[in-house]
């Protein structure tokens, strides 16, 4: 596992400071974003950009992992004078109540989540590297359709805020996650760096899922430790998924020299 140390600094300074809330963004929960639509029509979820950048840095005393712990509010004040880092997007998802994002994978990302407000369920995966020497593989991929992928359960529980901040990794970390809002909610996000084009590999992809006894047979595929497994089987963005940006009305992001 590689991450570069100013943006995990970055990150523990600001965002795993686990006292930051929906004030400290400008939200709250009677906000048009959150509404119930089941009387109207289904709301959409909607993303609020609140900052890009190729390269960030931060303050020298940062780097330090013992330093002291700094209000949230400051995490709208970026210095960008010292250290550089790879490329960060800033932004929050608000889903009204029921609503999905389904099943992704964040490739060659770090991704710090920090549930503002609301309560949500979150199932997460971690692909599993499966040993090409077992004799049970021969007859479960007999029985395994082309195009599966094991993966093993990381996360599978409801959160409610306040709670920790939640970090994944490019290969560990429930790097695939899906998340179902069972109140109206709002999730912090810190990708590093962001999503981009299919040529550059960071495109995101979508993933079916199946029971692992599905298409495992006779043979036990699984390794041997302990967890629950899937198969999950890469499928097209879901025709009834979509997000609509909206202008983030919080705190500004404060740049110096």
């Amino acid at each position: 596992m590689k991450i570069s140390v100013p943006f995990l600094t970055f990150a523990i300074r600001f965002l795993l400071a686990d006292n930051i809330d929906a004030s400290d963004v400008g939200l709250t929960q009677n906000m048009s974003y959150f509404r119930d639509g089941a009387s109207t029509r289904t709301l959409p979820i909607t993303y609020l950009h609140i900052y890009e950048c190729d390269k960030l840095s931060v303050p020298e005393d940062a780097l330090s992992l013992h330093s002291r712990m700094i209000s949230a509010k400051c995490f709208f004040c970026l210095t960008t004078s010292l250290f550089a880092v790879c490329n960060v997007q800033i932004g929050i998802f608000c889903l009204p109540p029921s609503a999905v994002i389904p099943l992704h994978n964040h490739p060659g990302m770090t991704v710090f989540s920090k549930l503002l407000f609301g309560s949500m369920h979150i199932k997460s995966y971690d692909w599993v590297n499966v040993p090409q020497n077992s004799n049970g593989i021969v007859n479960s991929l007999h029985f395994q359709p082309p195009g599966l992928h094991l993966a093993k359960v990381k996360t599978d529980s409801v959160f409610t805020a306040p709670c920790k901040t939640s970090v994944l990794y490019p290969e560990d970390g429930g790097n695939m996650h899906c998340f179902t809002a069972r109140t109206s909610c709002a999730v912090l996000d810190v990708l590093g760096p962001p999503y981009s084009n299919p040529e550059d590999g960071r495109d995101c992809t979508y993933y079916n899922e199946f029971h692992y006894k599905s298409f495992s047979g006779d043979g036990n595929l699984a390794p041997a430790e302990d967890g629950v497994y899937a198969w999950l089987e890469e499928k097209k963005k879901p025709d009834d998924f979509f997000v609509v940006g909206a202008k983030y009305r919080g705190p500004k992001i404060i740049e110096q020299s």
